[in-house]
């Protein structure tokens, strides 16, 4: 392994100089997965997040308990996550072409990213709701607080920091999922390393894109771990 890399490095001046398109392709395709991936954690959890809250204030003993409207939605998020995101992109390629009229590139691989990230959004806010003492809420309904007191002025606020957590562990499996989009042509880095590295057998690319993935994934997770602890430290 280490004689791979050490060849590699080596050889990493040579490439570039044949190659001066490619740090250029892979600036583009690292804006490309940072826009698709950032435009999806932000509208799955427009939706995600209330779904989420839903699953726990209908739960049963909760403030809007109600077993059906529970079992129904809780149903569809297990239906959704249990799909393989790749069986998924092309399951609903109509939809996506319906949507932004093509299944191919960057603003088409949102479509599916941000329905695949829906329900998995709503389960991470249902366990970081889940972990709020019950003590607090009982205190807010003995005050007379109203369920939507409870939910704005109670749940979310304690959950915040898990909340945060759940933003950054959502961004993260996106990104692993762009790359997936982009071995059907869904742009990003994904497109980058599997047309440009792996089928014109360019180990260099491969190398650079992976590493690049790293780094954005090692981004995210010290960006959440830092925003969580913070907002944390502030409660104490």
């Amino acid at each position: 392994m280490t004689e791979i890399i050490s060849g590699l490095l080596a050889g990493l001046p040579a490439f570039f100089e044949t190659n001066a398109w490619v740090p250029e392709s892979v600036a583009i395709a690292t804006w490309e997965t940072i826009y698709m991936v950032a435009f999806s954690t932000g509208i799955s959890y427009v939706f995600g997040l209330p779904l989420g809250v839903i699953l726990v204030t209908t739960d049963e003993g909760h403030i809007l308990a109600n077993k059906g409207v529970n079992q129904i939605l809780g149903s569809i998020v297990n239906m959704v996550r249990s799909i393989p995101f790749i069986i998924f992109l092309i399951l609903i390629i109509p939809l996506t072409r319906l949507i932004v009229g093509t299944p191919i590139g960057t603003i088409a691989s949102i479509v599916p990213l941000t329905l695949a990230a829906i329900p998995f959004v709503a389960r991470l806010v249902e366990t970081a709701l889940k972990e709020i003492d019950r003590g607090l809420i009982e205190a807010a309904q003995s005050m007379g607080a109203s369920a939507w007191d409870i939910i704005a002025k109670v749940l979310i606020p304690e959950a915040k920091p898990s909340l945060i957590l759940g933003v950054a562990i959502t961004t993260i499996n996106l990104v692993g999922y762009s790359a997936m989009a982009g071995i059907v042509g869904g742009g990003g880095l994904g497109t980058l390393a599997y047309y440009y590295g792996y089928q014109r057998y360019e180990d260099v690319i491969m190398w650079v894109t992976v590493v690049v993935l790293i780094l954005l994934v090692q981004g995210v997770q010290m960006l959440g771990d830092g925003l969580a602890a913070r907002i944390a430290s502030k409660r104490r």
